[in-house]
């Protein structure tokens, strides 16, 4: 099979294009023909060498995709070859405290796809059967494809973690950003009121399309005075910080008391000088989040494609991925960055 692979962990710009064997499956396992892959700021970290944990080479990475069943192991009865299907990144043991109870995120062994595994950037890829999901009728393969852990991750966040209310008031920073478009999207199931930040003009009328409330340039005003400004003072129910080291302590302090910060992304970097008293004193609670467990997708996927949808912002060809990976570093983009196989 044709694969998109590195062999050294020195960025986008080391992948090359090249063949591997299709993988054997075992009876409690599918194999997906790949028909799309979209892109993730975890694929930048992992390419470059700055994930904790070795990854084998070469190294086939990727981790959300939508394909059509290639063959599935005769113990699987859920999904039959020719079905239309997404493949959730996460994998576990699947037989331990933490994953039957459904928090198989929080498994010992939970990995992502396409990290220390093989990925999905290749024309096939094979998960256990618990990873397949149905495409919902009405989403194209490039749409189902953006879904994986920009769904999973912003449904973990707001309904499982921080618990969302109705007519909360959320503030998502990167509105522009694959995970930014799910967020606001799913805070709205909620009738929030959302606050959230671009880098760019251009991007204000598409966060508004989509639902947000209140759309702050970041680069022309100080968020957490704008958040001061629009909630006259009473601030934000949750706040989603996926940008790190440069934002977090504002995104702290952009909560009222008792509310709720989450945490999943540092592409600022990961190191913040913290009060504690800042975080006791007001009873605010953190949240850490990475991806989210398989019952997320259940109770988000039926709302596809009426109530969520991806927001696709292009689609490259199989032999332009360094292409594609280009433009998620230049910002330059408003959803996900999708690669068609």
């Amino acid at each position: 099979m044709k694969a998109l692979y590195y062999d050294e962990p020195k960025g986008y710009k080391a992948i090359k294009i090249g063949d591997f064997p299709v993988p054997e499956i075992d009876d409690n396992e599918v194999l997906v023909r790949v028909k799309a892959f979209s892109l993730n700021h975890l694929d930048v970290w992992v390419m470059s060498g700055n994930y904790p944990g070795k990854t084998p080479m070469p190294h086939i990475f990727g981790s959300d995709s939508s394909g059509v069943v290639e063959r599935a192991g005769k113990l699987v009865k859920h999904i039959k070859a020719g079905d239309e299907v997404i493949v959730h990144p996460g994998l576990s043991c699947g037989h331990c405290e933490k994953c039957v109870s459904g928090h198989d995120n929080e498994c010992k062994d939970f990995t992502v796809l396409g990290v220390v595994t093989p990925g999905v950037s290749a024309e096939y890829v094979k998960v256990p059967a618990a990873n397949i999901f149905k495409k919902p009728a009405g989403l194209s393969f490039e749409e189902a494809a953006g879904i994986g852990i920009t769904y999973t991750t912003s449904w973990n966040s707001l309904v499982l973690k921080a618990k969302i209310r109705q007519g909360d008031t959320v503030f998502i920073h990167a509105a522009g950003s694959g995970v930014g478009t799910a967020l606001i999207q799913v805070a709205k199931l909620f009738n929030a009121t959302v606050i959230t930040t671009v880098g760019d003009d251009w991007k204000v009328p598409k966060a508004k399309e989509l639902g947000a409330d209140h759309v702050i340039n970041h680069t022309k005003e100080d968020f957490l005075e704008a958040v001061k400004r629009i909630t006259a003072g009473a601030m934000a129910d949750i706040a989603v910080d996926h940008v790190g080291a440069a934002t977090f302590n504002k995104s702290l302090a952009a909560v009222k008391k008792g509310g709720h910060v989450i945490t999943f992304g540092t592409t600022s970097g990961d190191e913040v000088p913290l009060s504690l008293r800042h975080v006791f004193g007001r009873n605010v609670t953190v949240h850490g989040v990475y991806t989210g467990p398989k019952m997320a997708v259940f109770q988000y996927l039926k709302l596809f494609p009426n109530k969520l949808r991806t927001v696709v912002d292009s689609v490259f060809e199989f032999e332009d991925a360094q292409k594609a990976y280009e433009k998620l570093l230049s910002k330059q983009f408003f959803g996900k960055i999708v690669v068609r196989v």
